[in-house]
Parts: C-alpha cells; structure tokens; sequence
C-alpha cells in the first residue's frame, strides 16, 4: 500500500485548511475593561457555536469575595435565568500547611435564578493589591431553541486571607430552550475595581 504525503510538508507553510476542516479559532468579538464597574455585560449571537470569555486579573473592590455570572433571553433586559451546577475547588497555601480538595455545596446551584460562583462563595477572592482571579467561561450553542444551554469554567483566585492559590471547577446548565443572547458577570459585593474580560467566538 502506497503511502501518501502532503505536498506541502511544513505546517509553517499552509496558509488555508481544506473546507472540510474546522479551523477552530478564536475570534475576538470584544472586550472590556473594568474600573470600579458594577458589572460587565456582553451581547451574543446566533454567529457562533460557543462563546468563550477569558478573565485576566479580576480584581474586588471588597474583600471575601465572589465573582460570578447570569444569563439573559432578552437581550439584557432582565438576568435570572434557571440554572443547575456543580464546582470543585483545590486548594494549596504558601507555607505549604494548608490543602484541600472539595465539593462547595453553597456554590452550587439547583433550579436556581441566582448568579452563578466562578469561584467558591463566600471567600475564595480577595481585594488586597497583587490578589485577582484569572481563568475562562466557555457556553455551548447559546441559540439553539431546542436544547438546554451548557457551560463550563476553569479559573484559578488568590485565596482571601490565606495566601493560598485556589482552583475551581465549575459546569453546569441554564435549563431553557429560549436562546441566550447576553451574559453579565458582577461581583457578590462591591464593584469590579479592575480587570479585563474578552469575549471570544469559535469558529
């Protein structure tokens, strides 16, 4: 059996993939910074299959802190939209006495309109100078009419207080068929006194 090789043996060189391949780029659709904001919000499409939102250094304007989001059909008229999820954390501090690994039952959600945590609530953030909180959202076919609306996350905080690195692991489901077309993130108490989100389409 012969064996075929691309004509072209550098990827270096290619410069378009076959229509058949998905490229699966990030797009960047937008971005915003925040300054003592109270919130940030974000417009979506039927454009793209899913969305992504990276967070760079969000930092609290208040202490013990938690950053969370909520999903909108009306294009940001109202947020509230039903949600079920689960999040883990794991946890390691500086002096190296302090680990941990556990489920956070009061950063769950259960047919809930309440903002989901992207970290574990009440103190997984703080607000001293260097402390912020970085990772990403990812929400899956956020205008489908038929399914309900997937998401995940990943993000990693400086632990309030405990000079502690805390990582999260978050996913969960906003249970309607109606298309979700805006998200707001905000923060449990105080404004985001600073930081930057960007808002990403996959193609």
């Amino acid at each position: 059996m012969a064996l075929k090789f691309a004509v072209n043996n550098s990827l270096s060189a290619i410069t378009t993939l076959p229509s058949s391949i998905s490229g699966g780029a990030l797009n960047l659709i937008s971005t915003q910074t925040a300054s003592a904001s109270a919130s940030l919000e974000f417009s979506m499409d039927s454009t793209y299959d899913s969305y992504v939102f990276k967070f760079y250094n969000i930092h609290p304007q208040n202490d013990a802190n938690t950053f969370h989001f909520q999903a909108s059909t009306d294009g940001g008229s109202n947020y509230g939209i039903t949600l079920t999820s689960t999040l883990i954390r794991a946890f390691h501090n500086e002096a190296d006495t302090q680990t941990g690994l556990d489920y956070l039952t009061d950063s769950d959600l259960a047919q809930s309109t309440s903002y989901q945590p992207l970290v574990g609530r009440p103190s997984d953030l703080g607000n001293v100078a260097y402390e912020s909180l970085s990772g990403y959202l990812h929400l899956f076919n956020p205008s489908d009419t038929t399914f309900v609306k997937h998401f995940m996350s990943v993000a990693n905080s400086t632990f309030t207080d405990s000079e502690a690195t805390a990582n999260l692991y978050m996913a969960g489901y906003g249970n309607t068929t109606s298309a979700i077309n805006a998200i707001r993130f905000q923060m449990s108490s105080g404004n985001i006194d600073s930081g930057v989100i960007k808002l990403y389409g996959v193609s």
